[in-house]
């Protein structure tokens, strides 16, 4: 069954009191936004503190904090208010504002501020020892598998591809299996304490928790996504595919490998004032190339160019504005 996302929960958090919220305050005074990232440990949280950092220092009156979250609970909590910004991944983003599976509701809130500014790999990480045919492995009885935790688009992929190849975490756990949930610092600990042999995560390359595990007292190797693998996440669910060569993970593979790919979408709600939105993507605008790629090597991919033609939620006005201004989108 797909993960829905808790009714009760959403409704508190659109009942909370306004003094609950971190708010946005539009005059001279300094602003504060809550920027909901991922989880503590990967790249998502690196790269919004790393940007938050960035966006205060260019812009003195905006004040960003970083909480963590996950992709697939990201686009509700700016919807219900509670974040006014965040990552997002363009396949649940627009899932999200037209109120598709797996959201249980439209999100008409949502406004982007482009996307491109991480791709986002998808891996399977297993003990070296094991086999290397991705169906065999999600499908042995007896598999221990390790994922983000609930809610995170790191386990509803990974869920998806189990619902292909006809099985669950349910299934797994029948069959006298694992499947744990937790941090990607919990996973890959897990993974090198032996008490998983494979981890299904989504990251931005280089990801940290790849290399913690590269350089584990376990042995480890990545694992190939099959063509229907791949082509079936695509059709059903839009996400992209990506070649991954080895001199991104030396240690873990040998040859390339093709994997199932996402990218990242920074999200605003609607009620961000024009200034705020305009300034915050005038400054990832400016720092493009260099800057941004010490922040993390995997936005050294974002191209103003491209950014705001994503059609997943609608671009906000004070974005398109950055855009026009840096002659990259049309007058």
């Amino acid at each position: 069954m797909p993960i829905r996302l808790p009714r009760r929960g959403l409704l508190a958090a659109s009942l909370a009191s306004p003094l609950a919220l971190p708010a946005i305050r539009t005059a001279s005074a300094q602003t504060t936004l809550e920027w909901v990232a991922g989880s503590l440990g990967g790249g998502w949280y690196t790269m919004a503190a790393g940007l938050a950092s960035l966006i205060r220092e260019e812009n003195p009156d905006l004040q960003v904090r970083v909480v963590p979250g996950g992709g697939l609970a990201n686009p509700t909590r700016i919807q219900n208010g509670q974040s006014q910004m965040g990552w997002g991944i363009d396949a649940f983003t627009s899932a999200a504002f037209k109120g598709e599976d797996p959201y249980t509701f439209a999100h008409p809130k949502l406004r982007s501020l482009g996307t491109g500014y991480s791709p986002t790999d998808h891996y399977l990480i297993g003990r070296a020892d094991g086999p290397t045919d991705m169906r065999e492995i999600l499908t042995t009885r007896g598999l221990k598998l390790g994922t983000p935790q609930r809610s995170s688009t790191d386990e509803m992929s990974a869920q998806r591809i189990l619902r292909f190849l006809g099985s669950s975490p349910d299934q797994i756990r029948s069959g006298g299996g694992r499947y744990l949930n937790g941090s990607y610092n919990d996973v890959a600990s897990a993974f090198n304490d032996g008490q998983v042999d494979y981890v299904y995560a989504c990251l931005a390359r280089p990801a940290a928790m790849l290399t913690e595990i590269a350089q584990g007292r376990r042995a480890a190797k990545l694992i190939a996504f099959p063509d229907d693998i791949r082509a079936h996440m695509k059709s059903t669910y839009s996400y992209t595919e990506a070649d991954l060569p080895p001199t991104v993970y030396p240690t873990l593979m040998t040859a390339p490998i093709k994997v199932t790919a996402m990218d990242s979408v920074v999200l605003v709600a609607d009620t961000t004032p024009e200034p705020v939105a305009y300034a915050i993507t005038k400054t990832f605008i400016k720092n493009k190339g260099p800057r941004l790629t010490t922040i993390h090597g995997s936005m050294a991919a974002y191209d103003p160019r491209t950014s705001w033609q994503y059609t997943g939620c609608p671009l906000h006005p004070g974005a398109a504005r950055a855009y026009r201004e840096a002659g990259a989108m049309p007058a």
